[in-house]
């Protein structure tokens, strides 16, 4: 099965362990994966920010970018539901709408991927320790990927699951959002990090790197022992804490 990863700006920019990871074990589930270097940003911070035509510039690249792939995965569920509003955002435009209906019809957030297209639910993870899971806004309300991470997780040897408290509610980051409502923001995140504190976790762990980049900034500010990873590095551990 040959599988192109996105790997997203953030991704990119901050976290390239992060596509490293979903690389080695999308590579042990058999996957051939290639990077398409044409791709860029998905077009979400402008789209979202109100500028959808200089939006549909980045996505007109990035469709072409992934024209050949056979699957497309990211470690995103933001940006993986960015992929399935195309079809709307080029309704219409008889080419780019098809091409558009093609690209997000083949493309996944990780744990998404592995679940429901690999049949996967024990990749063979190992980890001692306690974590909790922060369900971010885009994947669980808007991409309907909310089991398949708990699904990863509890096959993770040795992982003890903490239920994190009001797990749906946002963390305050929003992309734009945070920067725009800073105050606001800012006490999102502060009752986040209230409510993981309670679990009593080591690690905490999510699915977008936006998400984990603001709370771990507040985590890294209260000077907490909590570690934060991305999913895909959890999964890809083999017995370290």
């Amino acid at each position: 099965m040959k599988v192109s990863l996105f790997i997203t700006c953030l991704a990119d920019v901050f976290y390239p362990e992060v596509g490293m990871n979903v690389v080695e074990v999308l590579e042990r589930a058999g996957c051939e994966v290639d990077f398409p270097e044409e791709q860029t940003c998905c077009g979400q911070p402008a789209y979202s920010t109100g500028y959808v035509e200089d939006a549909k510039e980045a996505m007109k690249q990035m469709i072409h970018a992934f024209a050949d792939s056979e699957y497309v995965v990211t470690p995103s569920g933001s940006c993986a539901y960015m992929f399935k509003e195309y079809p709307d955002i080029f309704k219409g435009d008889p080419h780019w709408e098809l091409k558009a209906k093609d690209l997000a019809n083949k493309t996944y957030e990780f744990s998404q991927f592995l679940v429901e297209v690999l049949r996967m639910e024990d990749v063979g993870a190992s980890f001692k320790g306690r974590a909790t899971y922060h369900k971010s806004c885009h994947m669980t309300r808007l991409l309907g990927v909310s089991e398949a991470p708990f699904t990863l997780l509890k096959n993770v040897d040795g992982l003890e699951l903490a239920s994190l408290p009001r797990s749906q509610d946002c963390c305050g980051f929003g992309g734009t959002f945070s920067v725009k409502m800073g105050d606001i923001s800012s006490a999102m995140v502060d009752e986040k990090v209230k409510h993981i504190k309670e679990t009593g976790a080591d690690v905490l762990v999510g699915g977008d790197c936006g998400c984990l980049m603001n709370i771990g900034g507040r985590i890294k500010r209260e000077g907490l022992p909590i570690k934060v990873m991305h999913l895909a590095e959890m999964l890809n551990r083999r017995g370290e804490k």
